[in-house]
């Protein structure tokens, strides 16, 4: 990928201006409406304290779950706007709606350094439609429009894409901008070896990332449970593992392709085998191709687990997306915490470790090594498309250097 060749915020002057910015306040609440995980919001600060900082005026605005295209309370940005109120111990202000008479006189009125976040986007169903005139109703809101939100840039919403269109410049934000150097460089300017790990549930949501890899780094290693596809390929047995049985030829497809590859590409040699998938089920270790009728699979094995890692320690660039085993559970989380180690590890070393996000992310939070990996990213589907070597709606509309 060429060096990031859209306008930024530290392109524009936002003194006195409106601004509006995309973020990506996804956020997991509790039912007490409590946000329960706020770092896509801190990712968002950088950004965010750049345009208070400057005197401007800003408007920031994100979706939420998925309404469907009406006012649901449940999916109210409010706990988001009171979380942001809190870190940055000033009021942010949830205006009643996304457009409309209202929210367009308030906005009118702000002062320099005001901060407002509009009501979730998807409450329209012009939000998912991408459709013009509601992208063009928020672009009236303000002067010009920045997009922090990587992890909704892979959409083209009215949010993210259609309101580019109708106020320029559009800029990149500081997260959306760190997101894809820190991608971008990985997949042009790889330190070697390069080492891509892969894993989660479904080969589905992986082959297309698989194909575009398999030329671009020097191993690949998969784990989860979509090794198992592959597996039922090559007719060996996998008990009551997940299997996906319409995708079983595309693994064969697939799998013919790792010959002729410049990369490596390693499956499980053993694997933690369970009779239930509960956390209290029996286990036992099992070689590859030796999973009984009423055993599956549910992390991969300690034989797996330290050559994965020795790999890992020794890579130069490492790009990390989908877990290696149902983690969320103790007896099968030895997989995936072995990886993130490794990765620590690496990192320390000098290695630049990406974290693809999604379960990725959540992972290596929760065994404690976030902050010692180079870059954890914000966007589970946006850094899968953008590994599959796809162009990104949200960002292909900023406006160019």
């Amino acid at each position: 990928m060429p060096a990031f060749n859209k306008l930024t915020l530290d392109d524009v002057d936002v003194n006195g201006r409106k601004v509006l910015m995309r973020v990506d306040f996804n956020v997991p609440l509790d039912k007490n409406m409590n946000v329960t995980d706020e770092s896509r919001i801190l990712a968002a600060l950088p950004s965010i304290r750049k345009v208070i900082g400057d005197g401007g005026r800003l408007i920031l605005c994100s979706h939420l779950g998925r309404p469907k295209g009406r006012a649901v309370q449940k999916y109210s940005l409010l706990p988001a706007a009171n979380k942001l109120s809190e870190i940055l111990d000033r009021d942010v202000r949830l205006l009643p709606d996304t457009i409309g008479p209202e929210v367009l006189l308030f906005t009118e009125r702000m002062r320099d350094g005001d901060v407002v976040m509009l009501e979730n986007t998807r409450f329209h169903a012009g939000e998912t439609a991408n459709d013009p005139e509601f992208a063009a109703a928020i672009a009236r809101l303000a002067d010009l429009y920045v997009n922090d939100a990587f992890g909704a840039a892979h959409r083209a919403h009215a949010s993210t894409e259609g309101v580019a269109h109708h106020l320029q410049p559009a800029v990149a934000g500081y997260l959306m901008q760190k997101e894809i150097e820190y991608l971008g460089n990985a997949l042009a300017n790889p330190n070697r070896p390069f080492v891509a790990v892969l894993g989660g549930a479904k080969i589905s949501g992986k082959i297309d990332v698989i194909r575009n890899l398999l030329d671009k780094v020097d191993m690949i290693l998969l784990g989860g449970a979509m090794t198992f596809t592959f597996d039922r390929e090559q007719g060996l047995p996998v008990g009551d593992s997940l299997v996906e049985e319409e995708r079983v030829q595309m693994a064969g497809d697939l799998h013919g392709a790792f010959e002729s590859a410049r990369a490596k590409v390693l499956l499980p040699a053993d694997y933690v085998a369970a009779d239930a998938l509960a956390a209290d089920a029996n286990t036992q270790v099992v070689a590859r191709g030796e999973i009984e009728h009423g055993w599956r699979g549910l992390d991969i094995g300690p034989e797996t687990r330290e050559r994965f890692a020795e790999i890992v320690r020794g890579a130069g660039t490492v790009v990390w997306n989908g877990p290696m085993g149902v983690f969320e559970m103790e007896p099968f989380a030895a997989g995936t915490r072995a990886v993130a180690e490794a990765l620590a590890e690496a990192t320390a070393s000098g290695a630049v470790t990406v974290v693809g996000g999604g379960d990725s992310a959540s992972a290596i939070r929760a065994f404690g090594f976030a902050d010692r990996v180079s870059h954890v990213s914000t966007g589970g589907g946006a850094s899968l498309e953008f590994l599959e070597g796809k162009l990104l709606p949200g960002l292909a509309a900023l406006t160019d250097k």
